[in-house]
């Protein structure tokens, strides 16, 4: 097996099976199952939804800030946490997880930096109607030319994400859509997602076991799903990019906690090589690491 970084954080390279490579190259996204354990998974959800109490029981979520941790956008049914790296250390152990890393490291084609960590937990809004054929908050992060390319025949995006659900997502549960194939094309968004809308095979949702990761390329058209079950919705997400890039606003972590963090880990999680950075790619024949 061959890794990126010290012995202390061993990545695996490459992190996908050759199928899940392929699956990413063509649709822009792969869903891998139990990414984490039963355990790992239990830890997160826990310390998310003790993160919702907190910031409920202030009285004023949105104005709060915990550990560093801001909520970004609430409602009844929706709580979304920006910068959730600090708030506990299961959060922390999740987004330092190697494989993970690795998955994202393989799709940005080198040693990335950690450019945001977040987290939703959400419920169906009992006013909204569940419509059969719905329309979605679709967006993006980046888009091709500019912020994808390709090495060794294989697609690369230089921002990435992980979402890992933690709890179980069926075909009811609000799974992420995604545009599959989008992440490709280098047409305006709204004729994208107008096609989209006229042949819906082109959407993909996400539906896996608690414990599963959908990793993308933010030039990949997605959005939330549609809740329509009784069940609570939480994931947390990972944002990753070359580490010569700067994090997302309000993302980086605080001089406090980096101190109490290894070197190696600061290092992932500031970014250090800036344009010195070596892209590293593999080959669809070479099997996972």
């Amino acid at each position: 097996m061959t890794t990126n970084g010290t012995d202390s954080f061993r990545r695996p390279f490459p992190a996908l099976t050759r199928a899940q490579r392929y699956h990413f190259d063509v649709f822009g996204y792969v869903v891998v199952e139990n990414t984490l354990t039963p355990d790992e998974t239990s830890a997160v959800l826990d310390a998310l939804q003790n993160l919702k109490r907190e910031f409920e029981a202030t009285g004023d979520p949105t104005g709060t800030t915990i550990r560093n941790c801001r909520v970004s956008g609430y409602s009844p049914t929706n709580m979304h946490f920006a910068h959730v790296l600090e708030a506990d250390p299961a959060i922390l152990a999740y987004v330092t997880n190697p494989r993970l890393v690795g998955m994202a490291e393989e799709v940005v084609g080198g040693v990335v930096r950690l450019s945001e960590s977040e987290a939703i937990i959400n419920s169906r809004d009992p006013d909204t109607y569940a419509d059969p054929e719905p329309k979605y908050n679709f967006h993006f992060g980046t888009r091709p030319p500019h912020g994808t390319y390709t090495g060794n025949g294989l697609f690369h995006s230089n921002f990435v994400k992980t979402l890992t659900n933690l709890t179980e997502l069926g075909p009811d549960d609000g799974g992420t859509v995604v545009i599959a194939g989008s992440h490709k094309i280098a047409l305006p968004m709204e004729d994208i997602v107008a096609c989209a809308y006229e042949d819906r095979s082109l959407i993909h949702q996400v539906v896996a076991p608690a414990g599963s990761t959908v990793l993308f390329a933010e030039s990949l058209i997605h959005a939330t799903g549609q809740i329509r079950s009784d069940r609570e919705r939480t994931i947390i997400i990972t944002g990753y990019t070359p580490p010569m890039f700067k994090a997302d606003n309000g993302q980086e972590p605080s001089p406090e906690f980096l101190a109490d963090q290894p070197e190696h880990t600061r290092d992932y999680l500031v970014g250090r090589e800036q344009w010195g950075w070596t892209p590293r790619f593999r080959s669809l024949r070479e099997e996972q690491g």
